[in-house]
């Protein structure tokens, strides 16, 4: 990742574990803003390469929209109820719209991993359904934070 965690490196996840756990939860929170600077915050669902957070987005969205002014996002994954069970990870970075929007399934090489990836994951299917209303956009995170408060426990 191009930015490394400064604070809380006693909790952080390493590598293998914020790859395990991106691949593994469903859906994350998605941070736009609008040409006023105000922030709009949705979930959606994804899947984690292990170098990009691919979003599957419909492409008649606020998020979209916003998005095509300002490129800028942040992304939140993160689950637990009690305070020493939190654990997440925040992507932030710059938005790329990839393929066409919205997608119709053209072949496009640098889709095949998200699209081999999301079809099992969220409908339990081997290809990748289009339903003419979804495009993808690609997070190649500039900075990442992670947290996992588990680790609080063994530390004295």
């Amino acid at each position: 990742m191009a930015d490394t965690q400064r604070r809380g490196r006693r909790i952080m996840m390493t590598d293998g574990e914020r790859d395990a756990y991106l691949t593994e939860q469903r859906t994350c929170r998605v941070a736009t803003l609008g040409a006023d600077g105000q922030p709009h915050i949705g979930a959606l669902w994804y899947v984690w390469d292990g170098t990009s957070l691919w979003l599957y987005s419909l492409t008649r969205s606020l998020r979209w929209a916003q998005l095509r002014q300002d490129p800028r996002i942040a992304v939140v994954v993160d689950d637990g109820v009690e305070y020493g069970d939190l654990r997440g990870v925040e992507l932030s970075g710059e938005a790329e719209f990839i393929g066409e929007a919205p997608r119709t399934g053209e072949l496009r090489a640098e889709l095949e991993v998200p699209e081999r990836l999301f079809p099992p994951k969220y409908f339990g299917m081997e290809t990748m359904p289009h339903d003419g209303r979804h495009a993808w956009l690609r997070l190649t995170p500039e900075t990442v934070t992670s947290w996992d408060f588990r680790k609080l426990a063994g530390l004295t």
